[in-house]
C-alpha cells in the first residue's frame, strides 16, 4: 500500500508515519520542515523495512504543491491512501492574534488541505480502493469563542468530509474523519493541556492509540472517529444544547485557561 502523509515530521504526523511503517506501508511524506522530514526519514529506513520518499512542500503555496506534483509523476508514483495532517493553530483571542496568522489557519488547515486531496485524489491507484483521512479535532463540533478560527477551520474539514464520503462513494473513496482532544505533540500542546486543569487531561488522547485507531477504522470504512469516552459524551452535548449555549460555556472555560496559558 502506497499512502502519503502530510506535516509528516509533527507530533501526529511522525506518529501515523510509524503506524503505517509498522504496517508494511509505503511511505510517501512531506512537510515543510526539509531537516525534520529528511530526519524522520532516515530513521525509518534504519528501523523498518519499508520505501520512503520525502520531499519538503509548503502546501500553502500552489507552484510548491504543483512542484511536488511532479516530483511524483515523474516518478510515477500512486496512492492508496492520504493522511491529511498537515495544520495549525495560534493561541489568543481573534483581536489579540496578528491578521496574518489568522490567514495562515485558513490558508494551511483549509486552502492547502484541498489542494493536495484534489492533486493527490487525481494519482490514485487505478483500480483500488482509495482511503483518505481528514484530522479534524473536537473542537469543531462547537463554535468555540477565543479558539473561533481554529475552530471554524476544523468544522469545515469535518463536513467537508463528510460530503465527500458520499459524492465519491461510487468511485470506491472511503473517506474518514478524525477529531481527537488533545494531543500531546508539543511543548506549548502541554502548556495549553496543563493550562485547562481536569478538563485538559480528561480530554487528552494518546498519540499511539489514535493513529492505530484512525488507520484501523479507516480502513473498516467508518466515516467518523472521536477518540475517548469523555470526548463522545461532550460531541453528543454539542448536538443537543443550543449552541448559543455551548459558545457560552466554553467562553467561560477558555478565558480562564487562557490567560494561564498565554501565561
Amino acid at each position: 500500500m502506497n499512502v502519503m502523509i502530510t506535516g509528516a515530521s509533527g507530533g501526529l504526523g511522525r506518529v501515523m508515519v510509524a503506524e503505517c511503517a509498522e504496517r508494511g506501508y509505503n511511505l510517501f511524506i512531506t512537510d515543510i520542515n526539509q531537516a525534520g522530514l529528511l530526519s524522520l526519514k532516515q530513521g525509518l529506513e534504519r528501523q523498518f523495512k519499508v520505501c520512503v520518499a520525502a520531499k519538503a512542500c509548503d502546501l500553502t503555496k500552489a507552484e510548491s504543491v504543483d512542484e511536488l506534483m511532479s516530483f511524483i509523476d515523474m516518478h510515477g508514483i500512486r496512492f492508496d491512501m492520504l493522511i491529511n495532517v498537515a495544520g495549525i493553530d495560534y493561541e489568543g483571542g481573534f483581536l489579540s492574534i496578528d491578521r496574518e496568522k489568522i490567514i495562515k489557519i485558513i490558508a494551511l488547515n483549509n486552502e492547502a488541505t484541498l489542494r493536495i486531496t484534489h492533486d493527490i485524489l487525481l494519482r490514485r491507484r487505478p483500480g483500488k480502493r482509495f482511503t483518505l483521512i481528514f484530522v479534524s479535532s473536537l473542537a469543531s463540533l462547537y463554535p468555540m469563542p477565543l479558539k473561533a478560527t481554529y475552530a471554524a477551520s476544523k468544522r469545515f474539514l469535518l463536513d467537508f468530509a463528510l460530503a465527500l464520503r458520499h459524492e465519491l462513494k461510487n468511485k470506491d473513496v472511503s473517506v474518514l474523519t478524525l477529531c481527537p482532544g488533545g494531543l500531546v505533540t508539543t511543548k506549548e500542546a502541554i502548556r495549553g493541556i496543563s493550562a485547562q486543569g481536569f478538563w485538559g487531561n480528561a480530554t487528552t488522547n494518546s498519540l499511539e492509540i489514535v493513529a492505530r485507531k484512525t488507520i484501523g477504522y479507516a480502513l473498516q470504512g467508518k466515516s467518523l472517529y472521536i477518540p475517548g469516552l469523555l470526548n463522545k459524551i461532550l460531541s453528543l452535548l454539542g448536538r443537543l444544547i443550543p449552541r448559543s449555549w455551548a459558545a457560552a460555556l466554553i467562553y467561560l472555560r477558555w478565558s480562564k485557561a487562557q490567560v494561564k496559558w498565554l501565561r
